[in-house]
């Protein structure tokens, strides 16, 4: 019988930078239903769902996806989808941001394909740029040798000393370095294990929740992957991804 993998999308109306950004219109539709659309191309999953601590995104999103209420303290969003996942029949989930209104359903597939050897995945993809390899709000993630992450980092990872002073363009070309896309997959029982920790040092110190498997030994698979993210962070990135939508 073929697993049973649920996508879930954590849905929350705050937004420091972008209030009610769930609900934001991305060419006519609410980004949260551009994601979930995304998401149904996806071969393995077996259902979409959104989680939401706010009934103004459910009262949207029941028209077109399932929507689990959940409480409204969660500290991350691998949390908020525990909730869910403690109430559903299930194999393993997907942890879909809500916010990439792009995101390509073989990333998906490649996250859950890769649960089948390992209790928590997720993606990654070179980092191209100077920009994101200079800024803190992209996150970096170093891997072994077997494909298992070694730690994620605000900072720009590893450190090349004898290239310490050369322009970012250089170091890029010295060192495959890699952005981590913000997509994990659990099995069941991992994830429930996982949101039992309390919020780990390194999780408090880098505001990343994937550093609280790492803390308690859980390992992470890293899928690599040729797929450039556009996400809405901020009310700007509405033009920006209407644009991609059209040139595609």
């Amino acid at each position: 019988m073929a697993a049973r993998i649920l996508g879930i999308l954590p849905a929350r109306y705050a937004s420091t930078r972008f209030p009610g950004k769930p609900l934001a219109l991305i060419a006519g539709k609410p980004l949260i239903q551009r994601v979930v659309e995304q998401c149904r191309k996806a071969k393995t999953l077996s259902d979409v769902i959104v989680a939401t601590d706010d009934e103004r995104i459910r009262a949207v999103v029941e028209k077109f996806c399932r929507v689990e209420m959940t409480r409204a303290d969660h500290p991350s969003g691998s949390d908020r989808i525990a909730e869910v996942v403690s109430r559903c029949e299930c194999d393993a989930v997907v942890n879909i941001q809500g916010d990439e209104p792009l995101i390509d359903p073989a990333v998906i597939d490649a996250v859950a394909g890769a649960l089948s050897s390992s209790e928590m995945s997720t993606a990654a993809t070179p980092i191209r740029n100077a920009a994101d390899y200079e800024s803190p709000n992209v996150v970096k993630v170093v891997v072994s040798a077997a494909g298992r992450a070694l730690y994620f980092s605000r900072r720009t990872i590893p450190y090349l000393r004898d290239a310490t002073n050369c322009p970012a363009a250089e170091q890029l070309a010295a060192f495959p370095f890699l952005k981590h896309l913000g997509i994990y997959g659990f099995r069941r029982e991992t994830l429930l294990r996982l949101v039992r920790f309390p919020v780990s040092p390194l999780e408090a110190a880098e505001k990343l929740e994937q550093l609280r498997a790492l803390d308690n030994g859980i390992e992470i698979a890293v899928v690599k992957v040729n797929h450039e993210c556009v996400g809405v962070d901020v009310p700007e990135d509405v033009e920006r991804v209407e644009n991609a939508l059209t040139a595609g």
